[in-house]
């Protein structure tokens, strides 16, 4: 019941960083973020960078940080039986505000969903010099937000 997160993925031109809640079943298995194939995640960064569909992880990765993007989880570990966010329990944080001190270029972090927000305001207090916005969720759990309203959402995470 145990589960933990990756590592990070953020380079030195890294400015948005995206911060989930913690990696599903699917995801560990894969050993990829958003693995599950109903998650929508990579639906919508495909289609806000303009990528062909059915790219490769890596290439998915690629996008990310060309685009000045990281992407980690609020939780390092906790006990979560199955894959539902609202099942986490006794969560240990990933250190964030150390990755935010030797990545100085990261100016905003986004939220993939409520939980992953909220975990973030339990264990973490916000800094100025950061935006925060919490988009809604790409998990199927969240089902009131169709592929074209979270395209719609999550717009605001290209630069201009």
């Amino acid at each position: 019941m145990l589960k933990k997160s990756f590592l990070p993925i953020v380079n030195c031109t890294t400015q948005t960083l995206i911060l989930g809640s913690l990696p599903g079943d699917k995801s560990l298995a894969e050993n990829e973020y958003y693995a599950h194939p109903q998650n929508r995640f990579w639906k919508v960064i495909e289609y806000l960078f303009n990528a062909r569909q059915r790219i490769s992880y890596t290439e998915r990765i690629n996008i990310l940080l060309r685009n000045h993007i990281g992407l980690w989880d609020v939780c390092a570990e906790a006990s979560r039986p199955g894959s539902m966010d609202l099942a986490i329990q006794d969560e240990r944080t990933n250190p964030i505000a150390e990755l935010l001190e030797t990545h100085p270029k990261i100016t905003q972090i986004i939220f993939n969903g409520q939980k992953a927000y909220s975990l973030y305001l339990k264990h973490f207090n916000k800094r100025e010099d950061i935006i925060y916005r919490c988009l809604p969720s790409t998990s199927p759990a969240n089902a009131r937000c169709n592929l074209e309203n979270l395209i719609a959402h999550w717009r605001i995470i290209i630069s201009d």
